[in-house]
């Protein structure tokens, strides 16, 4: 079954977690690929510079088959890979959480510190709302004047989402962005609503005259 949907974070959301005097500060921030998790982390690094540790642990992709855990100088396994369990437990992607520990002077030990971390990325993640997020295809429409109107007016009826316009001397190049679950017959949906015909008879048309339609 194609997968049509992904639950990821709406926004980013600070919080601040104690432990025996070692302060913990979690980040969560949404996130579409690695540059903007390098752009997010170096970020918080220039904001927290005096911090002890500066763990994080992200996942991406529709598939969430990309992540990573990292443990910035604590004890292996005891930062990186308690907070991707707390993005894993909530069933997001596209999501990076950095925690930033300042030491208070009172070692924690192995377990301490696995609680400790997963405990900031949970009271994080519990501070941010969750959200469905379709999963999209982004087309381009070359389109002659003659057939402008009709074929704004079917993108409209057909409630698919326009992303961009431009005009130039003898077309309009339109973006627009498809639900990936309508992507096998948005195009019949177009033709029927521009040509005023059936769907039945729209599956029978390869392409319309005045109309270019290919993925970006």
């Amino acid at each position: 079954m194609m997968q049509e949907s992904y639950r990821t974070i709406e926004a980013p959301a600070i919080t601040e977690f104690r432990e025996k005097a070692s302060k913990f500060l979690g980040f969560a921030f949404p996130v579409k690929d690695e540059a903007e998790i390098v752009f997010h982390l170096n970020e918080v690094r220039k904001i927290h510079p005096k911090a002890t540790h500066h763990c994080y642990a992200w996942r991406l992709g529709f598939d969430m088959n990309l992540y990573r855990a990292n443990d910035d100088g604590e004890p292996s396994g005891t930062a990186g890979k308690p907070i991707l369990g707390q993005i894993d437990s909530k069933g997001v992607t596209n999501t990076l959480i950095i925690v930033v520990r300042y030491f208070g002077g009172t070692l924690l030990g192995t377990s301490g510190l696995i609680a400790a971390y997963k405990e900031s990325a949970k009271i994080t993640l519990e501070e941010c709302t969750i959200i469905e997020h379709k999963i999209t295809k982004e087309y381009q429409l070359i389109v002659d004047y003659s057939i402008m109107n009709d074929v704004i007016e079917a993108i409209k009826k057909c409630k698919i989402d326009l992303a961009s316009q431009v005009y130039n001397d003898s077309n309009a190049i339109i973006n627009i962005s498809v639900d990936i679950a309508k992507t096998a017959v948005f195009k019949h949906e177009l033709f029927a609503r521009i040509n005023k015909i059936s769907m039945d008879e729209a599956m029978l048309i390869k392409e319309l005259s005045g109309l270019k339609i290919s993925e970006i």
